[in-house]
């Protein structure tokens, strides 16, 4: 496993014995770090590549990969900065490892990058597994025509939210899983009986999710 620093990203790479996976790129939640999903990884996807990045903000102590203004308001110029500079990320990781591009399994912050990544960087993703997820952007970047609408035919989504979640109203996760949708995306959308916190029930679904990519 290797532990380095490519593009000011330091992560971690465990690679994989079994071709048939994809490779998975792990985002960890706020306070997290690229250890935070190796567990998570290998339960679900035993035998894939597993690429796991830290992020590159500080809120206090505690990482994350892009700034908030407050809990739910996200400084989206530095959330489009830093969404472009993971997305290099991976371009230069895949090339460092030989792995096709990955299915990202992102949790609350990692998986708001996730699922900005697939907006503004669909050619980076394979698909994406996003746990917890609230929408990226007030408007959806299509509506702003930054950049133009996002092309993710052909990209399979899984969005578990928690019906108690204190953090993500549902609205906003419906709007989030509504503007995928509308791009091209085949999403499919669960609420589960959970609150912000993974439940064994996500682990189940995520699992047979990744049987089918």
């Amino acid at each position: 496993m290797d532990t380095v620093a490519t593009t000011d990203f330091h992560h971690l790479y465990e690679p994989g014995f079994d071709a048939a996976r994809p490779p998975l790129l792990l985002l960890h939640g706020t306070g997290g770090d690229e250890r935070d999903l190796l567990g998570l990884g290998q339960t679900v996807a035993p035998g894939a590549s597993l690429l796991s990045p830290r992020g590159q903000v500080l809120e206090g102590a505690m990482p994350r990969f892009f700034r908030r203004l407050a809990e739910g308001v996200f400084d989206e110029d530095d959330l489009r900065r830093r969404t472009h500079d993971l997305a290099d990320f991976v371009e230069q990781a895949r090339e460092r490892y030989g792995i096709a591009a990955p299915v990202a399994i992102g949790f609350s912050n990692g998986a708001n990058i996730a699922a900005s990544l697939l907006l503004l960087r669909p050619e980076v993703l394979a698909g994406a597994a996003l746990l917890r997820a609230m929408s990226p952007f007030a408007e959806p970047p299509q509506v702003l025509k930054k950049p133009p609408q996002a092309d993710l035919v052909g990209k399979r989504v899984l969005m578990l939210s928690g019906a108690i979640d204190p953090i993500i109203p549902e609205e906003n996760a419906k709007r989030l899983a509504r503007t995928l949708s509308a791009a091209g995306a085949s999403v499919d959308h669960r609420v589960l009986p959970a609150g912000h916190g993974l439940s064994q029930a996500d682990i189940g679904l995520l699992t047979g999710w990744l049987l089918d990519a």
